[in-house]
């Protein structure tokens, strides 16, 4: 039987090249001179450190600039935040949101039933949640469903058999 998963993943050597890049660009842009800006990465959490909110949002919107020329869905990144830091600095806590949630699954499964073809079922199977039908197109048909449904993940097919 035709089955395929729907998984919420980041590619973290991406995101570790992304962050990179950001650092690299911020420590050359003058516009950073002298703010004693920074951006840390502790696996899939991310903190931003700099003088002030303005600056925090620049930082935001390069690290956003790098993502998108990564591949990286912007869906999954849960912005914190701004909180005051030592020494009258800005500090922002962005975390990198992996997995599908049981809640998120639910509605999956929910949307799955509502609007896909008929004799499709999916369910849920820990992080990730496998779709099976007896056709292959009704599964296009249902990953093309997940690609236009705004479900606030990035969301990726994988093992898809015949």
């Amino acid at each position: 039987m035709p089955s395929f998963d729907i998984v919420s993943e980041v590619d973290r050597q991406e995101l570790k090249n992304a962050v990179d890049q950001a650092q690299r660009e911020m420590s050359q842009r003058f516009d950073f001179k002298g703010t004693n800006s920074s951006i840390e990465q502790n696996e899939l959490v991310i903190t931003i450190k700099t003088i002030s909110e303005d600056k925090a949002r620049a930082v935001r919107v390069l690290l956003e600039e790098k993502f998108v020329k990564r591949g990286l869905s912007l869906k999954g990144i849960d912005w914190g935040k701004f909180e005051q830091a030592s020494g009258d600095t800005v500090r922002q806590v962005v975390t990198i949101k992996v997995g599908i949630t049981s809640d998120k699954a639910k509605e999956i499964n929910k949307l799955i039933k509502e609007k896909g073809p008929k004799g499709v079922s999916s369910q849920t199977q820990g992080d990730q949640v496998r779709v099976t039908s007896k056709k292959r197109d009704d599964l296009q048909a249902v990953m093309a469903l997940m690609k236009s449904s705004d479900l606030e993940l990035p969301l990726q097919f994988e093992n898809f058999r015949d």
